[in-house]
């Protein structure tokens, strides 16, 4: 059954097995584009802040965004999570959050975690509804300096307020934090690698990420860049770390809504037949 779409509507629907909270603003799916927005490792529906209304408004596209299992309100994920979650994640419930939504056309917009599930998935599936990705801090492969930052994001929730801070968002901050920061933390987790999934994109991209990003250096872009056979559009943001849309709104929602009207553009321009 689809989601009754109205602009501004909050809800649960079922999809991995597992009910899961979502908003969706502007436009239904049958009456624009929809820009599918995916989380990243420790957020939520609500973390997003007003950012999905400000997308909608700026592209005119209809925006979807749900909270995977383990965040936010929806349910509990089961633990430990298996070190490729993000590879099951793109294959076994976004697609079923894709059909719930009645999705026809559109984005796939994805945060570091969100951003490797949205890659993963483009170039996996062969969906034809996907038109194009937009990918915010995404990580291919795990880099020294991104495991040491999640190990001190490890002493913060066990020592400091951080659990405090998770628990004003997600129902289960323990099931939350664990189940992300277990697996990036495991000795197996360290050989991790999904960039063969870039080979398989053929639909144009966007990539951005902050220069100053705490997480993951810029080899993550450059992998998308030189194993792209697709398009890609790349804007690498200064005075900004691992949150660009929070760091810097004003540019990353004008990168995101020019992208979005090329596409668009793209989508209806007519070919003459010589």
């Amino acid at each position: 059954m689809l989601i009754d779409w109205k602009d501004g509507q909050t809800g649960a629907l079922t999809a991995g097995g597992k009910s899961l909270e979502y908003a969706c603003f502007g436009p239904a799916p049958e009456q624009a584009p929809t820009i599918v927005m995916l989380h990243e490792g420790l957020g939520c529906v609500a973390l997003w802040r007003d950012f999905p209304q400000r997308v909608a408004q700026a592209t005119g596209f209809g925006v979807f965004v749900y909270s995977r299992a383990g965040y936010g309100q929806s349910d509990p994920v089961d633990l430990p999570r298996p070190l490729d979650y993000m590879t099951r994640e793109a294959l076994d419930v976004l697609p079923g959050a894709l059909d719930v939504i009645g999705f026809q056309n559109g984005i796939l917009f994805g945060h570091s975690d969100g951003a490797t599930i949205a890659a993963i998935y483009a170039g996996s599936v062969e969906d034809f509804r996907v038109r194009g990705l937009i990918l915010m801090a995404p990580h291919f492969f795990t880099e020294d300096m991104g495991l040491a930052e999640i190990a001190k994001a490890k002493e913060l929730y066990e020592t400091g307020d951080l659990r405090d801070r998770m628990a004003r968002y997600h129902r289960d901050p323990d099931n939350a934090f664990r189940g992300w920061n277990d697996s990036w933390l495991a000795p197996g987790f360290k050989d991790w690698n999904v960039g063969e999934v870039i080979d398989y994109l053929r639909i144009p991209v966007l990539a951005i990420q902050g220069r100053d990003d705490q997480y993951g250096t810029l080899a993550q872009i450059e992998e998308i860049d030189s194993r792209c056979y697709a398009p890609v559009e790349i804007a690498i943001l200064d005075d900004c770390r691992h949150a660009p849309h929070l760091d810097q709104p004003e540019r990353t929602l004008a990168e995101i809504a020019e992208f979005a009207d090329r596409l668009e553009r793209i989508e209806h321009e007519s070919v003459p037949v010589t």
